[in-house]
């Protein structure tokens, strides 16, 4: 999914860069910098060393920045827009290791065993709507997604598989014109993504939520 993003890209920048100024496309870079938050429990349907039915929840607030390209198509004089934004990093969570005691053939007696899970989200991207309020400031809503990577040692030699998350996107922001066809945008954004669960024979691990929000400053050209 990745390359065909990127293809798209380019390719629109390519088109952007020799069409016309009624054309009425924007294509820009912006730096996001912002507060996410995560609540993920893992559940034991049999009895692995641990109680049969147990669960394991936590939940966790990062800090995160990253880059993002986006492009637009402008209707009703700029008014209105229809845009598509892409994310070329990954996110990479902590690697989070689990002991339990497993019962040896014999019944009689337990080994340790260590479970290892990381993950990475990739190719966070967004296609969204934008209308102007005033001259300068705007609101947008969208929808999002992005790949769930699991990197996974399991002491049974299973694993939890890759999956993908959606979400939605709600934001407000200002637009500064410059007579260069250059821009400049601030804007406050709110992303949340639904729940997801990923199982690996007697375990299961659910996301419940992923919300966050965030503050983007934005550079582009209009052509």
């Amino acid at each position: 999914m990745k390359k065909i993003i990127i293809t798209l890209i380019s390719g629109l920048y390519l088109f952007a860069t020799s069409a016309s100024a009624e054309m009425g496309l924007n294509i820009g870079i912006s730096g996001t910098g912002g507060i996410f938050g995560a609540t993920a429990k893992e559940t034991h349907s049999v009895d692995s060393g641990a109680n049969a039915g147990s669960t394991d929840e936590d939940t966790e607030i990062a800090s995160v920045g990253y880059p993002s390209a986006f492009l637009e198509k402008e209707f009703a004089d700029g008014r209105f827009a229809i845009g598509l934004e892409y994310v070329p990093v990954a996110f990479e969570s902590d690697t989070a290791e689990t002991t339990k005691q497993d019962m040896e053939p014999d019944a009689t007696s337990r080994t340790a065993v260590e479970n290892r899970v990381q993950v990475d989200l990739e190719d966070l991207t967004t296609i969204y709507v934008s209308f102007a309020l005033t001259e300068g400031m705007y609101v947008k809503a969208g929808i999002a997604s992005m790949e769930v990577i699991t990197n996974e040692n399991l002491a049974t030699g299973s694993s939890y598989g890759n999956t993908t998350l959606d979400g939605t996107v709600l934001g407000v922001g200002y637009n500064m014109d410059f007579d260069n066809g250059m821009f400049a945008r601030v804007e406050g954004e709110h992303m949340s993504f639904d729940g997801v669960s990923l199982s690996a024979n007697d375990n299961t691990i659910t996301l419940k939520n992923l919300d966050g929000l965030s503050g983007k400053l934005s550079l582009g050209r209009s052509f």
